[in-house]
This record gives structure tokens, sequence and C-alpha cells, in this order.
């Protein structure tokens, strides 16, 4: 410990701060003093502290072998160092702690490290919900605001992956352009709290009918909704569509402006391709937006699909990987 002949005012001042000081003999690894106020903190005695090990012993696992390794090459080379690690109380429990850590030494070798430790479990938890924060805002920059499904700019970021991974992968993507049809009639009638509530229906029986994890529901904008479906054949991606059609049918919502039959009902455009350098990405929108522009112009309350170039020349043994 430290020498009784050493300056007691100097003791006592770092005894009363929140930082908890600590001083180890580098050559021998054995703590030469630590702070009383490692106690109130962690609950461990300051007889306990007896070596290097017993510090790295209490600290978290998973913070355990990084801290320590870092410890040890920054002070055998000389440089003062901050180090932030769960660490271990008495009880069982782990408060996060922040060591800052200065070198002496001697003719180029290391002697001793001096240092404080400082409780920043609180600055962590504040962190920590910051992060949360953060996650729950960039969520919500991705989700369309009424309806709860994923907007235009998360489709847009999927749909550069997606297409990324089926051209790997010579792989079908596919794609459903969904318009509810005369909507603007719809909320010309019922005013636009009831269309809001209709959007809200719509794109809840949508989300029953994608089951696949890597499938992706988004408003596109206004009443326009857009499915992409990866590694889904022609014939299924027609199926789904057919299936929403039929399902926002049998929702029974009245709609007294419509010439389709009283009730709510959409129309959808489809496309499939496996994706080549030759093509872009944005072609697989402008197809299926064709379509639903077809299948509106036909009578609407219908899905109208095309199938281009990349589909027709689709290899047998590349529809095995995707959904049938």
């Amino acid at each position: 410990m430290i020498d009784q002949d050493e300056d007691g005012v100097y003791k006592a001042l770092l005894e009363s701060t929140k930082a908890i000081p600590w001083k180890i003999n580098w050559e021998t690894k054995a703590f030469e003093y630590i702070g009383p106020q490692i106690e109130s903190l962690l609950g461990w005695s300051q007889d306990s502290w007896a070596s290097a090990q017993d510090w790295i012993d209490r600290i978290h696992e998973d913070e355990r072998e990084q801290s320590a390794n870092n410890c040890i090459a920054l002070s055998d080379k000389g440089f003062d160092h901050e180090i932030d690690y769960r660490a271990l109380t008495a009880d069982g429990q782990y408060v996060w702690v922040r060591d800052v850590i200065h070198v002496i030494r001697e003719e180029g070798i290391t002697k001793s490290l001096i240092g404080f430790i400082f409780d920043i479990s609180e600055r962590k938890a504040m962190e920590d919900e910051l992060q949360r924060v953060n996650k729950r805002l960039e969520i919500l920059s991705f989700q369309d605001g009424l309806t709860g499904v994923a907007n235009w700019r998360l489709y847009d970021q999927t749909l550069e992956r997606e297409w990324a991974h089926a051209m790997r992968n010579r792989a079908p993507l596919s794609l459903i352009v969904i318009d509810i049809d005369m909507f603007k009639e719809y909320n010309d009638h019922f005013g636009h709290l009831r269309g809001d509530e209709a959007l809200k229906r719509v794109a809840e029986t949508l989300q029953k009918v994608v089951a696949r994890s890597t499938d992706l529901i988004a408003r596109y904008g206004g009443e326009e909704f857009v499915l992409l479906l990866p590694d889904t054949s022609r014939k299924a991606t027609l199926d789904i569509a057919e299936r929403c059609r039929r399902e926002i049918y049998e929702l029974s919502i009245a709609h007294p402006g419509s010439n389709v039959g009283n009730m709510l009902t959409i129309s959808a455009g489809v496309a499939s391709m496996v994706p080549t350098d030759k093509l872009d990405r944005s072609s697989l929108f402008a197809t299926a937006d064709k379509m639903l522009y077809q299948a509106k112009h036909s009578g609407r309350n219908r899905v109208v699909c095309s199938w281009p170039q990349g589909v027709a020349r689709q290899k047998s043994g590349d529809s095995l990987k995707a959904r049938e």
C-alpha cells in the first residue's frame, strides 16, 4: 500500500472522489493500492484486490479477453489508455466502468500503472436508450405511418438487395403492384377518415397473404401497394396475386361509387424476372405497373401478368429454387 509518510492530504483527496484510484506494480502484477470507494461501487473489499488477475477475473466474460489483452499490450509499449467494461460486483451483478490508465516507465521499461476507475453505468444506460430510440426512428423511417407496412424507401432498398441476390443465384424475382379501384370516389363518398380505415384494412389483409419473412409488402403511395416476392415462380406469384384480389373482395367493404359491383376491389399487375446484367431492376416495377394499367382498363377487379424475356429463357433447373 501507499507509504504512510506520503502526503496524507493528497491521499484523503483521492479517497473523497467518486473516481477510484489504484496502482499496480507492473513487474509483479500486484496491486499496491486501490481506493476504499471500490467497496461501495462493486462490493469487493480493498484487500480482495491482490493482483492484476483479480482485476481480470472480475471483468465480464464478453469483454474480458479483449480488455486484458489490450491493457497488457498497450502497457508494455508505454501507451496510456482507457478501457470500458462491465465489472463484476460481489453479489453477482455487473456495473459498467471506465478504467483510465497511465503508464509509468523508467529507461523505456514499464514499471507501474496508475489509474482511476469511473462508474459509467448511468451514461451507458443513456447510450443504450439512445440506441433504442435511434433504432426505433430508423424503423419508423422505413414504415408507412398510416398502415404500418413498409414504405417505398424500404421497398427500394429491399429491391436492390434482392435483385443482386436473384442475379447471383439465377432465381426469379417477382413483383405484384396493387391499386385500390376507384379509391378517389370512395374518399369522395365517405370522407378521408373512412378512406384511411379502408387503407389499413387492405394493408392488414395483404400482410396475411404474404407469409414468408423474405416477402415484402409496402405502401408505394396513395392507394397503391407492392408485394416483392423473392424466389417465387410465375405460377405461385399469380396465385398470390389472385388470392390478394379475392381476399380484398371478401372483406365486403361497401363502395357505392364503384362501377365494379359496389364493393371495394383491387386491380393487380404482375411481373416476374430472372435478373441479368442486361436488365435494370427498375424494369421489374415498370413491367408490373404496365400490367396494372391493363388490368384497370380491362374492367378492374382483376389480375394481369406479363412474362419478360428474362423469365422466358429461364432454365427448368432454376425453378427448383423457387416457391412453387
